[in-house]
């Protein structure tokens, strides 16, 4: 089976696009202002730490009170909630903050891509990497990749992800084409959608012409949504269970004082969002489906990001 190559640059977005991922930064954080009570419950419960001080390609650890810019790599896993399987990720995303020039970055790795495998030492699909060693294994793959430290994570499971919709009443978005996934049929223009719905709708990719490009997108109006619905008052009205939701399917070895001191110093980056793209060819080996990056590709995108970091 062919894939279309994918050659177009995301656009900068004019309003926070963040992935599913970005409700930990952008729900929690800004309850964090209004009920630190409430909050501390759900962010014990999403505390989940690795086996590491901080990035190897560090030489100490992120000092958020002195504002220095940091990196989170995003994991979104597609399994079932309760599983104890590690399963492959389904996105890997690396976040970069920096709130000197108060801006971000954000680059999706598709999750095909053929490099190294940090601790296996062969060449396979990225995604591969959570499966065989979990986030231990998935870190230091993409550190390696980018050539960058990764400070934190941040880890949803996206069979979850339809709590989260259901805990803020359901959404809103403008789809740009019809189609069905999942025995439901997604018509263009606004639509409405729940939690079961929501999931439907940024999992399909077999119909869209831009594959895992245009799944991307949905999940960012999704998210969109959810930031909007979440953050307004009717939002703040479902608080406990919003914060269930994200407690039960995010984890993150950030500790409460680091997503506060983040509330606070940082929060003025999140108006200058860049969405950064990987481009690269689709090719078969072995009879296996690997998106190769170029070494100049890969090399621009770690320049890029590396300067957002303050590094060399």
């Amino acid at each position: 089976m062919t894939r279309s190559r994918e050659k177009r640059r995301l656009k900068k977005w004019h309003k926070i696009t963040l992935s599913v991922f970005a409700i930990l930064f952008l729900l929690v954080g800004g309850f964090i202002g209004y009920t630190i009570y409430s909050v501390n419950k759900t962010l014990n419960t999403m505390h989940e730490p690795i086996d590491r001080d901080f990035s190897e390609k560090r030489t100490e650890k992120i000092r958020f009170s002195d504002g220095e810019p940091f990196s989170v790599l995003l994991i979104g896993l597609d399994k079932e909630t309760g599983s104890t399987e590690r399963g492959r990720s389904d996105s890997l995303i690396v976040l970069t903050v920096n709130p000197n020039t108060e801006s971000m970055k954000m680059v999706s790795i598709p999750r095909d891509t053929r490099t190294e495998i940090i601790g296996r030492g062969n060449l396979d699909k990225i995604n591969h990497a959570h499966a065989f060693g979990g986030v231990e294994m998935s870190i230091p793959t993409v550190e390696n990749f980018l050539d960058i430290p990764i400070d934190y994570y941040v880890k949803i499971n996206m069979q979850g992800f339809k709590d989260i919709v259901d805990a803020v009443g359901g959404v809103e978005v403008n789809n740009k084409f019809a189609f069905t996934a999942s025995g439901q049929t997604f018509n263009e223009g606004n639509i409405s959608l729940d939690g079961k719905s929501a999931l439907s709708f940024v999992r399909m990719r077999k119909e869209d012409p831009r594959g895992d490009f245009g799944r991307a997108d949905r999940q960012k109006q999704i998210v969109q949504a959810v930031i909007n619905k979440g953050a307004s008052l009717s939002g703040l009205t479902n608080l406990d269970s919003i914060l269930g939701a994200i407690g039960e399917n995010v984890k993150t070895n950030l500790v409460t004082n680091e997503m506060l001191d983040i509330q606070k110093n940082y929060k003025e980056a999140r108006h200058d969002l860049e969405v950064m793209q990987i481009t690269g060819s689709g090719a078969t080996i072995g009879g296996i489906y690997y998106f190769q990056v170029p070494e100049d590709e890969r090399l621009r995108v770690s320049g890029v990001l590396r300067e957002h970091l303050s590094l060399d």
